[in-house]
């Protein structure tokens, strides 16, 4: 099968590496706004060949849009206005807002909403690497909208990974992605920001960091390019539970103040229940 791939960044070029190496994609074409990554990823052979969107699109059997999300909103009814019975799905992490742009167009049936849930704090060509996606979970949104051959080809794509596949509506695929991806990476940046304001005054901070910081500000490294739209498109479930975590961290200051540590030890017991989610 020939694919092409619109953003040829840390997903897309992830994807293409996957696709090639399973068999799955006989052809890859990178499309991209910087030629400078469609070179990097030519010579990491992440990709065949690149084109244009417009020749790109004609030429491959199924598209897959992996630009930030805002980029979306113009480039899927652009994308759809191209194919004849082409499948074309995105990869990105909300969906509400671009669904809608794409409700009625004559062409709706061979898109496929989708979300691999994956990814690393780096970014471009030069971040894509093999088995990012194994054994991980990809969500298909509102499927029901899209044609049965057109679902049926995503889904063989994924399992051809392999994927777990999960469905979901628009709605409540951003509602859980705010809070399993979105809120993570908010508190990431505020930690960031906490250590790096404090390290003025405390020079050797970064000296005593030891791997539990590290990995719990590893998101920090994300690029503001893709999720400033992330976060403007889903403002409302992100401000949702933001609200929430901050009344979380207002109770343990709280505890502080009073030293109740005994509410504290529960509240902490209580959160160790993540285990009995995330095995």
């Amino acid at each position: 099968m020939t694919v092409a791939i619109i953003g040829i960044g840390l997903i897309g070029g992830s994807l293409a590496i996957t696709l090639k190496e399973n068999g799955f994609a006989g052809h890859i074409i990178g499309i991209d706004a910087s030629q400078e990554n469609l070179d990097k990823a030519i010579r990491r052979r992440l990709i065949d060949e690149d084109m244009p969107l417009d020749e790109g699109v004609k030429a491959a059997e199924l598209i897959i849009l992996a630009t930030p999300v805002d980029a979306m909103l113009t480039l899927l009814p652009q994308v759809l206005d191209l194919v004849e019975d082409q499948v074309v799905i995105d990869v990105g992490s909300t969906k509400a807002e671009l669904l809608n742009t794409v409700d009625m167009h004559p062409k709706r049936g061979q898109y496929v909403a989708t979300h691999p849930m994956a990814g690393t704090e780096f970014s471009g060509p030069e971040a894509a690497i093999p088995n990012l996606f194994d054994h991980k979970c990809a969500v298909l949104i509102d499927a029901d909208r899209s044609a049965p051959d057109a679902v049926k080809t995503v889904q063989k794509m994924y399992e051809s990974i392999p994927m777990t596949i999960v469905e979901l509506d628009r709605e409540a695929h951003d509602l859980h992605s705010a809070y399993v991806s979105h809120i993570s990476h908010i508190s990431s940046f505020a930690l960031a920001l906490t250590v790096l304001e404090k390290e003025r005054d405390e020079g050797r901070i970064f000296e005593l960091a030891s791997g539990g910081f590290s990995s719990t500000v590893r998101l920090a490294k994300s690029s503001p390019n893709m999720w400033i739209p992330i976060f403007r498109q889903n403002r409302d479930h992100v401000l949702d539970v933001l609200d929430e975590h901050i009344n979380q961290l207002a109770r343990f200051r709280s505890l502080l103040i009073k030293k109740d540590f005994d509410t504290f030890y529960q509240l902490i017991a209580q959160a160790n229940d993540i285990k009995r989610i995330l095995r």
